[in-house]
């Protein structure tokens, strides 16, 4: 697609010959679940939009790959799964001990490769008419100063020099994200994931298709994975940040009473998952954050993948209505309503998912006893995974659910995670 302006419909692309000088209606920044569903969605919207990538693609991603009913139901049309392994069984275990395994008749959910998985979402992207940069890192953002021609424009300042116009400007760009410190994202909840993709014998493999292993960890909040993917098993922990130690050994025992010590991985990797303060901004001026850049995720289970395809779609859409802004009033108005549809869907679940977690942390043992003997429990287990339901939904719907969680974490109901407006500059 041409990102030409022409200079009726542009007055600050006059006597513009440089690509660099161009003005772009949205850039995003980051192309990962995220950045590519918010260019997906600019660039169906019929807007210029470039997409930028500090990386190479494919390139490999800490995640358990897990693709869970919302995340399926918000991926482009079209869009074919690359599964590795479909789910129909879940083994639980209480730190090595109590295992049981629950099965469903209905898939629960997919495993994929993020490297697979991110490039497709690109692909479909581009085919949108999205532009793709690879290779590219972003120093900042500027909405003032001399690099900035007029109110209505964001200046995309590059690793090099470059200099890049938009519109507006969307960042995904990770949970260290710099586009997320422009806007002022405050984290509330910050864990330390650790993962190996452990290659196994066919033997092995076969034990495992179709079944995942989930094991409430030693430390409070903690908890590891085995998730299966052909000739691979995804294995991995989490916990809170600031106990590096303790997590380590953790995967090493679990990695090791699973009878998987002598393979030895392919890849090992770290990652930390950051969650959002509830008065955390969501946009400053012309510029909005999705995705991990905004501390989006589910605080309990740290699932990520579903906040990022949805807050990443929002945001494109809202990028191109913050693009065609024409003053500040219309700007905030429409950076206020991206606010209020995160809040709405993404900020109940991250509401309900913090007590969780609060009542997890104190009464893991509960949860085990629950989802292995309690058939509500795994019902609600496999509603939200397939995607028939939500955590907001089962919790406003359903009154066992409410009684259940007011006795697992007795604080007040919350009504939704504040989501906040624009930060000053």
């Amino acid at each position: 697609m041409s990102s030409e302006n022409s200079s009726a419909d542009d007055p600050s692309a006059d006597g513009v010959r440089d690509d660099a000088q161009r003005v772009w209606d949205v850039v995003v920044v980051g192309a990962g679940p995220a950045g590519a569903s918010a260019a997906y969605a600019a660039a169906v919207a019929g807007r210029r939009v470039l997409l930028l990538e500090k990386a190479e693609l494919p390139r490999y991603k800490t995640c358990g790959g897990g693709i869970i009913g919302p995340s399926r139901d918000s991926l482009p049309p079209g869009f074919e799964l690359p599964f590795r392994d479909r789910v129909h069984a879940v083994t639980f275990s209480n730190n090595g001990r109590f295992t049981r395994t629950r099965r469903s008749k209905q898939m629960l959910f997919g495993l994929i490769n993020r490297p697979e998985f991110d490039q497709q979402l690109v692909e479909h992207a581009q085919k949108a008419g999205a532009e793709l940069r690879t290779g590219v890192t972003v120093q900042r953002v500027e909405q003032h100063g001399s690099a900035v021609p007029d109110r209505r424009t964001v200046a995309v300042l590059l690793q090099g020099g470059e200099t890049l116009l938009a519109r507006a400007v969307v960042g995904a760009d990770g949970s260290a994200s710099r586009i997320g410190a422009h806007v002022g994202v405050k984290l509330d909840q910050v864990d330390l994931g650790l993962e190996a993709e452990i290659p196994v014998p066919e033997t092995v493999a076969e034990d495992w298709k179709g079944r995942v292993l989930i094991d409430w960890g030693p430390m409070p909040g903690s908890y590891g994975w085995v998730f299966p993917k052909g000739d691979t098993l995804t294995v991995g922990v989490i916990s809170a940040r600031g106990e590096g130690a303790a997590t380590k050994r953790y995967l090493e025992d679990f990695v090791g009473r699973l009878g998987l010590a002598g393979f030895e991985p392919s890849v090992s990797s770290g990652h930390l998952t950051r969650c959002r303060a509830d008065d955390s901004p969501l946009s400053r001026g012309r510029v909005l954050v999705c995705g991990d850049a905004a501390g989006l995720l589910e605080p309990w289970t740290r699932e990520g993948i579903s906040f990022a395809l949805r807050s990443g779609r929002l945001a494109g859409e809202w990028a191109v209505r913050i693009a065609e802004a024409h003053d500040a009033v219309d700007t905030r108005r429409q950076a206020l309503n991206y606010a209020f549809a995160i809040k709405a869907g993404l900020g109940v679940e991250m509401s309900v998912g913090k007590r969780l977690l609060t009542a997890f942390e104190r009464r893991p043992g509960l949860f085990h006893a629950a989802l292995t003997g309690f058939r509500p429990a795994w019902n609600a287990f496999k509603e939200i995974t397939q995607g028939s339901t939500s955590l907001g939904e089962l919790v406003r719907g359903r009154p066992m659910a409410q009684r259940a969680l007011a006795a697992l974490d007795p604080r007040p109901a919350e009504r939704g995670v504040d989501t906040g407006g624009e930060a000053t500059s």
